[in-house]
């Protein structure tokens, strides 16, 4: 028995003649143009996968930046979170007691000139009961001062009024320790833990 294939030409098919091409100009364009498209088609493909990369790597960067910025902030808020007590208490307990020690030794440096101008004229150094042994102490070693102490018990502690003849002059460093401290609220406040992360 003998194998049979089937046939798939139609008789019109077989009436026709086969396109032979000749010109061969005419098929080098068509190859040339073929391999300018497939390379184009190539080239853009390439363009477009590293333009992905590149999309890619920069949104990896930005996401890791902002990870190590939430860091950051997280760390420098648990910082400030762990450093504001002490900081405050400290501030709390020792501008009062720089004030005490030193309290004496600016009421000496603010009478040296207005003992100058003075001219013998009687001083009142108007003071807080507590502070006078600190500034007595202090003023012992500038014997010659015409002065005259007087306690003031509304006084802070670091409150001190010198007056002669007309002008007062006065030293107030309750005052600047409260400003002191009030900085040192409002940097916790404002840098503390409710902070803004970047």
């Amino acid at each position: 028995m003998a194998l049979r294939l089937e046939v798939f030409e139609t008789a019109e098919d077989v009436a026709k003649p086969a396109v032979v091409v000749t010109d061969t100009g005419h098929f080098e364009e068509a190859r040339l143009a073929s391999y300018e498209e497939g390379y184009t088609a190539g080239w853009e493909d390439a363009v477009a996968a590293q333009n992905e990369e590149a999309a890619r790597l920069r949104s990896d960067l930005a996401r890791n930046l902002q990870t190590l910025a939430f860091t950051y902030h997280e760390a420098r808020d648990h910082m400030l979170g762990a450093l504001e007590p002490l900081v405050k208490e400290l501030a709390a307990r020792l501008l009062p007691r720089l004030a005490r020690e030193t309290l004496g030794q600016m009421v000496a440096e603010t009478i040296r000139p207005l003992a100058a101008e003075a001219l013998g004229a009687p001083m009142r150094l108007v003071l807080n009961p507590a502070a006078r042994p600190a500034v007595e102490a202090v003023l012992a070693a500038n014997a010659g001062l015409p002065l005259q102490i007087e306690e003031e018990a509304s006084l802070g502690e670091g409150q001190v009024y010198l007056r002669f003849a007309e002008t007062e002059t006065r030293i107030d460093l309750d005052q600047a320790i409260a400003a002191i401290l009030a900085a040192v609220r409002d940097y916790f406040t404002l840098h503390g833990t409710g902070g803004r992360h970047g």
